[in-house]
């Protein structure tokens, strides 16, 4: 019988420590470790901290011991954040414009380019260990892997797509398929542990992965990126039993419960920053028994995958502790991109067993309105629903714990900020190539500031997926959606969740934002000229508003 451990990994442990390690090891000593979780399709308002019902107290402890954003932005798809989150650079710089690839532009290649540096292989000039598990989606088919891009340890899902290690449908083996290393494993491979779920498999190697570091006396980074809670929605069926039910309230019901959890924490300020509901979406009291049963048990399902996602996160701190090293970690977690609402307001609900690996289970626009409340839109967009989404950053000796459980409304951050933030605090070389390609300068800046509680300089940040478009510069924000004729202006300061158009008040303003917009575009290699579809779960942003 196989048992549930992974494979010793015979890679030097038993090396001769020599005098020159040991001082190396002494160096290394005050340098913080680094743990970047990265959660997927997660919305704004799906952690207890951030409004949630369901329970995820392991995050709302790194909350509780941590700084909490209200406005932390992303790329608004996964692909995208993640190549920007690795690189300190906007996706269209890296070639990841578009999920996928645009014929033609190099841009929108839809994988990382040369010119550019990962993470890892900045911080190896600082002498880091890096390991990666989860969901690559940065290109591994055409050559682009976590272990030629840095990383020293990997077990990856190049595309992500699964769960359950029985999940192994014939159509779907190129996405279900997994490499330790680079070397490709069957779901069954005997290294791996029996009946494994991906959201513990990737914690549990990941964590085996770390121990070499702490063994080696070597600081170690750690990108650990959850499939979670990307469809096909799976989970446990004892945890899906825990939620059954506890929707049949309704979209509605809940998405208030949650909005006010945020006005109590003061996350939010007063009861008309709640933003309408999608009016596509029908009314909860329209539905039949059978349609809500339905809808409640979808929810319990999602709700399900979170918690697994949460009681991970249990294991990752717990173990820390246990080493000895918590203290001096550094824990960053964020979502790739708001709420999904693809592909409509019913999402998608099919399979004998909904939430098992033979199902195939979509939230839904419906339900993605409440992850992503008190916002409007979803993945793929340029309004709050779409790129902000939670923020969290933990860290024991770093953080003044004066600051502890607190919410910093007056600055935000970007994915883009992440590379500056790691390079400043672990003193690693920021290279200006990289196998004799040019790397330009990080676009972000560093948020250390946060740690003391000290502003943070607010620079103009853009967004463009799928011709949809928004920057923001401090307090102002413009968005235009894909196909929408008139560009929108908002001052977040007053109105955090985007209901008071202003472009018709403030043209001179509207004026500027888009002159700088434009010019950003251009710098970055954003094409303005590329044609994409728009979602059937799209509403013109008038229509919120009637």
């Amino acid at each position: 019988m196989r048992k549930n451990t992974i494979l010793p990994l015979a890679y030097g442990l038993g090396a001769v420590i020599t005098p020159s390690a040991i001082l190396q090891a002494q160096q290394n000593a005050d340098k913080p470790n680094i743990v970047l979780i990265l959660l997927d399709d997660v919305g704004y308002s799906d952690f207890g901290c951030y409004g949630s019902e369901i329970e995820t107290p392991n995050i709302d402890r790194l909350a509780e011991n941590g700084i909490r954003l209200r406005h932390f932005y992303n790329q608004a798809r996964s692909a995208p954040t993640r190549a920007s989150l690795l690189t300190g650079l906007y996706p269209h710089q890296v070639g990841n414009g578009a999920l996928g690839k645009v014929p033609g532009y190099d841009a929108y290649q839809g994988y990382p380019n040369e010119e550019n540096a990962f993470i890892p292989e900045v911080l190896k000039s600082a002498g880091y260990f890096s390991v990666m598990t989860g969901k690559w989606h940065l290109g591994y088919y055409q050559g682009v892997t976590p272990i030629k891009r840095g990383f020293d340890r990997s077990l990856n899902a190049p595309v992500g797509g699964f769960y359950f290690s029985t999940d192994v449908r014939p159509k779907r083996a190129q996405s279900n398929t997994l490499f330790l290393n680079d070397e490709k494993m069957d779901f069954d491979d005997p290294r791996l542990p029996e009946n494994w779920y991906s959201t513990h498999l990737w914690t549990q190697f990941g964590l085996q992965f770390i121990d070499e570091a702490i063994e080696k006396g070597q600081p170690f980074f750690w990108y650990l990126a959850h499939n979670g809670a990307h469809f096909p929605l799976q989970a446990p069926e004892k945890t899906i039993d825990k939620y059954k039910g506890k929707y049949m309230k309704g979209w509605e019901e809940v998405r208030n419960a949650r909005f006010q959890k945020q006005l109590e924490s003061g996350l939010f300020e007063n009861p008309g920053q709640l933003t309408p509901r999608n009016p596509k979406s029908p009314e909860w009291d329209s539905l039949t028994q059978e349609e809500k049963e339905r809808y409640d048990l979808q929810m319990a399902i999602y709700a399900a995958v979170m918690d697994e996602i949460d009681q991970s996160i249990g294991k990752v701190v717990d173990h820390l502790k246990e080493k000895g090293v918590l203290e001096n970690t550094l824990i960053i977690l964020l979502s790739d991109n708001g709420g999904n609402g693809e592909p409509g307001m019913e999402g998608r609900f099919e399979g004998k067993i909904p939430g098992s690996a033979k199902s195939t289970v979509f939230l839904g626009a419906s339900w993605a309105d409440v992850a992503n409340t008190p916002f409007f839109l979803y993945k793929h967009h340029g309004h709050e629903g779409g790129c902000n989404t939670p923020f969290i950053v933990s860290y024991p000796k770093g953080i003044d714990k004066n600051l502890n459980g607190s919410i910093r409304k007056d600055c935000y951050g970007h994915v883009i900020d992440i590379m500056p933030t790691l390079v400043e605090l672990t003193a690693a070389v920021y290279p200006s190539a990289r196998d004799g390609h040019a790397v330009p300068p990080m676009e972000g800046i560093s948020l250390l500031p946060l740690f003391k509680g000290e502003p943070v300089k607010a620079i103009p940040t853009i967004v463009e997926h799928e011709g949809n478009k928004m920057l923001r510069d401090g307090d102002w924000k413009i968005v235009q959606e894909n196909r929408e004729p008139e560009w929108m202006l908002y001052n977040l300061k007053t109105d955090p969740t985007e209901m008071k158009n202003l472009a018709g008040k403030e043209p001179e303003m509207l004026k500027s934002m888009i002159d700088k917009y434009r010019k950003m575009a251009d710098r970055t290699g954003v094409e303005g000229e590329i044609q994409f579809k728009t979602g059937k779960w799209y509403t013109p942003v008038e229509e919120y508003f009637k």
